[in-house]
């Protein structure tokens, strides 16, 4: 499947340096498709119209509100059309694109390194009849390419994406303050960060490979009364696990409620 992307900035930066080959792509100006395609090969193409003849599918990486702007562009002439814009469901997207077939993809950062987690929206079972299962399928392969694909009810999409799609940031986060901390007791700021991530993506593998049984995982490392038991209960009594809620409440738009 030859794709091009509509807009160069940071997702479709990340998707191209994944897919690592030469790339078809725009931009509204900023010189960032012309700085990609110097990266990667390719081309800047003149037009959004032009790309999508000249692809088998779009891939709109342009900002949410550009998208009945790019529509004038190209609707009647993309067959298939990807979408991995924020709050733009798959029925904003077949409004805009009446005759093709759309998909709506959430992925994160983590893509660029081909280790990402890519939220597919999955449309209730009525619409689904509508979509080319083939077409699906290729869509679905290509982000497989870049890590773990996961379909979700269309309706929990923005739940899935505040976990997923910020969690880069979230866990950068993380290691940033662990590093701080670290740094406050006398380990260089490097050496923190490389035990850091280390542990973090080792603690990773192992909770999948438990089947997520994170309660397992803490019992094998929390003596009672330990270092690690007064460790946990440091980060209870900060409020982590408010802090996490209050975080996917903002992330949803549902800040106001609690």
């Amino acid at each position: 499947m030859k794709v091009g992307l509509i807009g160069a900035g940071n997702m479709a930066r990340a998707l191209a340096r994944g897919w690592g080959e030469a790339v078809l792509c725009t931009d509204g100006g900023s010189g960032r498709a012309q700085a990609l395609v110097g990266e990667l090969g390719g081309e800047r193409v003149a037009t959004n119209r032009e790309l999508a003849e000249r692809v088998d599918a779009v891939i709109l990486c342009h900002k949410p509100y550009h998208l009945e702007q790019v529509a004038a562009e190209i609707a009647g002439v993309a067959e298939t059309v990807v979408s991995v814009l924020g709050a733009t469901g798959t029925s904003m997207l077949q409004r805009a694109y009446p005759s093709a077939q759309v998909f709506a993809l959430i992925p994160n950062t983590c893509v660029e390194v081909r280790q990402g987690v890519t939220v597919y929206a999955q449309r209730e079972a009525a619409e689904q009849a509508a979509v080319d299962p083939e077409r699906e399928r290729q869509v679905l392969a290509l982000f497989a390419r870049l890590g773990k694909v996961v379909s979700v009810p269309e309706r929990l999409l923005d739940a899935a994406t505040a976990i997923s799609g910020v969690g880069p940031a979230y866990q950068a986060l993380l290691v940033e303050a662990q590093v701080d901390a670290a740094v406050r007791r006398g380990l260089q700021a490097q050496l923190a960060a490389e035990l850091v991530t280390a542990t973090m993506a080792g603690s990773a593998a192992l909770i999948t490979a438990k089947g997520h049984d994170t309660l397992a995982v803490r019992r094998e490392v929390t003596s009672p009364g330990g270092s690690t038991a007064r460790g946990l209960d440091a980060l209870e009594r900060a409020g982590i696990r408010t802090a996490f809620q209050d975080a996917i409440d903002a992330v949803t738009g549902l800040g106001g409620s609690r």
